[in-house]
C-alpha cells in the first residue's frame, strides 16, 4: 500500500487542494479578461492577415486562369500562385501529360493537399481561438462567481446595499461569458469563410493547372 508522508492525511490533503484552488480563484477573472483580449487581437490579426492574403492569390491567379497557350504556360512557369506552382509539380511529375490517366491523378492529388496546407496556413490557431474562446469566457465567469459567493460567505447579508453589491459582483462575473462570445462568433464566422475560400482557390488552381499541362503535353508531341 502507498503510504502518504509523514503528518500528511487524505482529509488534510484534500483541504490543502481546496485551500490552494480557493486562493487561485479568489484572484478573480481579471487575467482570464486579458488573455480574451490577446485571443482576439490574434484572431484579428489572422483574419486581416489571410484576407489580405487570399485576395492576392486570386488575383493572381485570376491573371493565370484567363491566359491561353503559351502566355499561360509562360505565366505559369513565373507566377508564384497554387496554380503555377501545381502546374510546375505536375509537368515535372507527371511527365508532361504522358504518365497515364492514374498517375497523374495521384499527383494532382498530391500537389493539391501540399497547397492546401500551404493556403490553411494560421486557420488551424484561427479555429482553436474560435473553439475555445467561450470556455475560456465562461472560466472567467466561474472564477468571479466563486470569488462573490466567497465574500458572501464572510461577510454574509446585512442590509439592501449588500445584496445589491452581491448582485452587481454577479453581473460583473458574466461580462467574461460575453467576452468570450463577443471573441469566439467573428472568429468561427471568419474560419468557416476561409475554408471555403480556400476550397474555391483550389479549385481553380486545379483547373489552370490541369489546363496549362495538357497544352504543353500537346507542344511536346
Amino acid at each position: 500500500m502507498f503510504d502518504l508522508p509523514h503528518g500528511l492525511t487524505p482529509g488534510r490533503t484534500t483541504l490543502d487542494l481546496n485551500e490552494r484552488f480557493l486562493d487561485l480563484a479568489l484572484g478573480g477573472a481579471a487575467w482570464v479578461l486579458w488573455l480574451l483580449v490577446g485571443m482576439s487581437v490574434m484572431s484579428v490579426a489572422i483574419m486581416i492577415e489571410r484576407a489580405l492574403h487570399y485576395r492576392s492569390v486570386a488575383l493572381r491567379e485570376r491573371s493565370l486562369s484567363l491566359a491561353q497557350g503559351k502566355m499561360l504556360s509562360a505565366l505559369a512557369t513565373k507566377l508564384d500562385t497554387p496554380g503555377a506552382r501545381m502546374f510546375e509539380r505536375l509537368l515535372r511529375d507527371g511527365g508532361g501529360g504522358g504518365g497515364g490517366g492514374e498517375a497523374l491523378g495521384l499527383c494532382v492529388e498530391s500537389t493539391r493537399a501540399v497547397e492546401k496546407v500551404r493556403l490553411e496556413r494560421n486557420l488551424g490557431l484561427l479555429g482553436t481561438i474560435a473553439a475555445n474562446a467561450p470556455f475560456v469566457g465562461l472560466l472567467g465567469t466561474v472564477l468571479e462567481i466563486l470569488r462573490v459567493f466567497h465574500l458572501l460567505g464572510e461577510q454574509g447579508v446585512g442590509s439592501a446595499q449588500d445584496a445589491a453589491s452581491i448582485m452587481t459582483g454577479i453581473s460583473e462575473a458574466l461580462v467574461a461569458t460575453g467576452v468570450g462570445l463577443m471573441v469566439a462568433i467573428p472568429a468561427t464566422a471568419a474560419y468557416n469563410a476561409f475554408v471555403r475560400r480556400v476550397a474555391g482557390l483550389l479549385s481553380v488552381a486545379q483547373q489552370t493547372a490541369t489546363r496549362a499541362l495538357a497544352f504543353a503535353g500537346r507542344e511536346a508531341i
